[in-house]
């Protein structure tokens, strides 16, 4: 559990996921199209307008009728968002200013802000092995602050993680009336045995995943000297040298990164990895771009 108060700047990041956002994805293309399809309905074409963005322009009906065509949509339902968020041990960690949870909880606060303005539900379930705290989508001011608190809140956080393992008491609770996921975590521990966890909620309900990792889930640093590290879970010590373990440790990292991969992206989970070492509103804002770029591809 964390003791101290968490480093969090949730308004500015707010302000400035935001100004990029609407600066990449201007005026009529908004967030929701990042949902591929689900929750709009295909309204036909109309023309496309120089101040919109060119993502919305479809290219074949332009060159069978000899102008640039936009496609323009209807919404089809109500759309609800729910966050799964990893508040386990993991995740209260990091080499840099930010910890893994300080920068997850930016992160959610951003995007449940920019839906939550969109007139849209947002959900939200905490989890380590199991369900820590949920709240089921609703919209408005009062579902913000609940999220702002609690993903603020350091009795939140702590215990043995494992986000795979979790999935399966959180298909209890969601249903095909929830328009898409957002999980939350360094998915560490995610290896083949899990697939079909991911699978099952890849499959029943669009998701996308935004996994945040640290420097030193990575590397080590080139330390010549002894060091004691401490396993989260267990807390067995073991006494390493990081220079003479660094090759080894990379190995191992770079194989876990290229499985988790391998799974989310068999689930049909489109993945955005960040690290604690950089800003995340542009890499957020542009990957949702990549989502409206390649939605009717």
């Amino acid at each position: 559990m964390v003791e101290a108060k968490l480093n969090l700047d949730i308004a500015q990041k707010i302000a400035e996921f935001e100004m990029i956002l609407n600066r990449i994805l201007p005026k009529k293309i908004f967030y929701r199209l990042l949902l591929r399809g689900k929750g709009m309905e295909f309204d036909g074409y109309r023309s496309y307008s120089p101040d919109e963005d060119s993502s919305s322009i479809d290219w074949k009906a332009s060159t069978r009728a000899g102008t640039l065509l936009a496609r323009q949509y209807i919404e089809e339902r109500e759309i609800k968002v729910v966050f799964i968020v990893d508040v386990g041990d993991n995740m209260i960690f990091g080499s840099q200013k930010k910890l893994k949870c300080e920068l997850a909880a930016e992160i959610v606060c951003s995007l449940a802000h920019t839906m939550l303005n969109a007139n849209d539900k947002v959900g939200i379930i905490f989890v380590n092995t199991k369900i820590v705290k949920m709240n089921p989508p609703d919209g408005g001011k009062k579902m913000f602050d609940f999220i702002v608190y609690n993903t603020s809140d350091p009795k939140n956080y702590g215990g043995s993680s494992d986000i795979g393992y979790s999935l399966k008491e959180v298909l209890e609770y969601v249903n095909p009336s929830v328009s898409l996921i957002v999980l939350v975590s360094d998915f560490l521990k995610v290896n083949e045995n899990q697939a079909k966890q991911f699978e099952e909620i890849g499959n029943l309900i669009e998701t996308i995943a935004i996994m945040i990792r640290d420097p030193l889930d990575i590397t080590l640093p080139n330390i010549n000297k002894e060091v004691v590290i401490r396993d989260i879970d267990s807390g067995e010590k073991l006494l390493i040298n990081p220079k003479i373990a660094k090759k080894v440790y990379e190995i191992n990292a770079r194989n876990q990164l290229i499985e988790t991969r391998k799974v989310l992206t068999k689930a049909n989970i489109d993945i955005l990895e960040l690290n604690t070492s950089e800003e995340f509103p542009y890499p957020l804002a542009t990957f949702l771009k990549r989502r409206v770029a390649t939605r009717d591809k």
